[in-house]
């Protein structure tokens, strides 16, 4: 996670945000309102479709026309591996961590990139040292995340049959399976 998130207003310009995205090297922005809460995020993603290829003016499009919101949010106790899960299933590249409602910082593709062989190792010794379950549904440690069947925040999902399952999901579902 990078703590140290590059934003902007919404009343910016478009040339704003890529002149900010040259001089720090970075591929994204965050856009705050006047209380500094973030309220949206422009990619060059963004910059590409909404501004160029629509043959906009840079100087004077804002950011809040063209921001992708509502914002995708994490929280600073999200696990990585949840955080890939949600990029994945979103398909995106960044997640703004949000605790309390405020910036705290930014995870993307690159942070998770960077520990993926370790995450690959730990997934295959796990794999080694799993002992066959005697039940068809399979539960593991309880983490915070988006559940993988309604799309809700929830702060104790479960896995179960290499699903993300959070306690309303998984009374349905075991009730489902008992019927």
């Amino acid at each position: 996670m990078t703590k140290n998130v590059v934003t902007a207003n919404l009343d910016a310009s478009v040339i704003e945000i890529a002149e900010l995205m040259k001089r720090y090297g970075i591929g994204s922005v965050v856009v705050i309102d006047d209380k500094r809460n973030p309220v949206g995020i422009v990619t060059e993603r963004d910059l590409v479709i909404k501004v160029l290829a629509e043959h906009r003016s840079p100087a004077e499009t804002r950011v809040r026309e063209i921001m992708s919101k509502p914002i995708i949010s994490v929280s600073s106790k999200t696990g990585l591996l949840d955080a890939a899960r949600i990029m994945a299933r979103r398909n995106i590249r960044r997640l703004v961590v949000i605790d309390e409602g405020k910036l705290v910082g930014i995870v993307t593709s690159k942070d998770i990139l960077k520990v993926a062989p370790e995450i690959i190792d730990i997934l295959m010794e796990s794999t080694r040292i799993a002992e066959p379950f005697e039940s068809s549904i399979a539960e593991v440690e309880v983490i915070a995340g988006y559940c993988d069947e309604c799309g809700e925040w929830s702060e104790s999902l479960r896995e179960i049959e290499g699903k993300m399952i959070c306690p309303e999901c998984r009374a349905n579902y075991q009730s489902s399976e008992v019927g």
